[in-house]
C-alpha cells in the first residue's frame, strides 16, 4: 500500500501542484468548492485512484473565470496520482466484466451509428481489465490498449487473451496515423492534460479516423439536480466538463463534435446500491439490505446519472 501526507502548511508546495485552465489557459477562477483534505492524514494513493475509487472529492474545485471549465486546483501531483493507479489492485471492478461487456457492445453501437471508421484498427486509453477491447475484437477490430495498472493488465492477460501496454498514451511507441478509432471510456477527466491528450490522439489517428470519449458530464440534469451529492464529485476526477467545455477542448485539439449522447451503463444492480449507498445517508442501507435478503443483487440494472458520451472526427482543413 502506497500513502503520502498531504501537502499543509507545513509543507507547502511538496505534494500538491496548481495549474491554470486546460481549456483557455486563464490563470483567473473562482472558487466553487472548498477543500476538505486533512493535511494531517495520508492519501491511499492505491485505494483512491483505483478504477472503482468511489473517495469524495476532498480537493478544491475552481471555475475559470475565462470559459467556464470547473477543474481541481491545486491537486495531487501527478506523478503521485500515476504511481496509486500503478500499484493498485481493483476486484471489486473486474467483478462486473460481463456486464461492462454489454455496456460497452451498445456504445460500438452508437459510436458506429454515429461515425464508421474507415478502418478496424483500435486504440482504448486506460482501457481498465479490457473488456470495451473485448468487444470490440468481437465485431473485427484489431485491438490495442494501454493502462498504467499493472494489475489491470495481467487481468486483461488472464482473462481476455488481451497484452495492454502497462503505462499511458505518452509511452507508448505508436506510429502517426495508426488509429481508426481512438477511445476514451471515464478517462479524460483523470488525465492532468487533458489537451496533451487530445493532441496524442489527434496525431495517432488516421485522416478519416474516429474518437469517442464518455465522461461525467457536469452540466448533465442530473448533476444539477444532485448537486453536492451527485456521485462523480470524486477525488479521483480532476475535471468537470460540460459539452460546452468539453466542445471548445475537442476544437482546440483539432476534432470537430458529431454528437453527444447519454452514456447508459449496466452493471449489477447490488453493485450500483452498493456505490450508491454513501450518497443516500440513513437511507443508505435501504438500498443494499432489502436486495441481499430478496436475492436480487445479480439483477442486471441500466442506470444513468450524467454520463455523457462524445464522438468527434478530425475537424476539415482551412483553406
Amino acid at each position: 500500500m502506497t500513502t503520502v501526507a498531504a501537502a499543509g502548511t507545513q509543507t507547502p508546495g511538496a505534494q500538491m501542484e496548481s495549474v491554470p485552465c486546460a481549456v483557455c489557459g486563464n490563470d483567473r477562477f473562482e472558487v466553487v468548492v472548498p477543500s476538505r483534505r486533512d493535511a494531517s492524514r495520508p492519501v491511499d494513493l492505491e485505494t483512491v485512484f483505483r478504477s472503482s475509487g468511489d473517495e469524495p472529492l476532498q480537493d478544491q474545485m475552481v471555475r475559470c473565470t475565462s470559459c467556464d471549465l470547473h477543474y481541481v486546483r491545486p491537486r495531487l501531483k501527478w506523478e503521485l496520482i500515476l504511481e496509486g493507479y500503478k500499484g493498485g489492485t481493483d476486484e471489486n471492478f473486474v467483478s462486473q466484466i460481463a456486464f461492462r461487456e454489454r455496456t460497452f457492445r451498445k456504445c460500438l453501437d452508437k459510436i458506429e451509428a454515429m461515425a464508421r471508421p474507415a478502418g478496424k484498427r483500435v486504440l482504448d486509453v486506460g482501457a481498465a481489465g479490457g473488456s470495451f477491447l473485448f468487444a470490440a475484437r468481437e465485431r473485427g477490430y484489431e485491438p490495442h490498449g494501454c493502462e498504467p495498472s499493472t494489475w489491470m493488465c495481467r487481468f486483461a492477460e488472464e482473462h481476455y487473451g488481451l497484452e495492454l501496454f502497462p503505462g499511458t498514451i505518452f509511452d507508448m511507441p505508436l506510429a502517426p496515423g495508426s488509429v481508426d478509432l481512438f477511445t476514451l471510456f471515464d478517462v479524460i477527466e483523470h488525465t492532468p492534460d487533458p489537451q496533451a491528450v487530445l493532441r496524442r490522439a489527434y496525431e495517432l489517428l488516421s485522416p478519416d479516423g474516429v474518437l469517442a470519449m464518455s465522461y461525467p458530464d457536469y452540466g448533465s440534469l442530473a448533476a444539477r439536480m444532485l448537486g453536492s451529492r451527485w456521485p462523480f464529485l470524486l477525488t479521483v476526477h480532476l475535471y468537470y466538463f460540460t459539452p460546452a467545455t468539453m466542445t471548445a477542448l475537442l476544437r482546440k485539439t483539432g476534432f470537430e463534435p458529431l454528437g453527444y449522447k447519454p452514456h447508459l451503463q449496466t452493471l449489477e444492480l447490488g453493485y450500483v446500491a452498493q456505490r450508491a449507498a454513501p450518497y443516500l445517508g440513513p437511507l443508505g442501507g435501504l438500498a443494499t439490505g432489502p436486495l441481499r435478503a430478496l436475492g436480487l443483487q445479480r439483477l442486471p440494472f441500466q442506470y444513468w446519472v450524467g454520463q455523457t458520451m462524445v464522438v468527434a472526427r478530425k475537424a476539415a482543413a482551412k483553406a
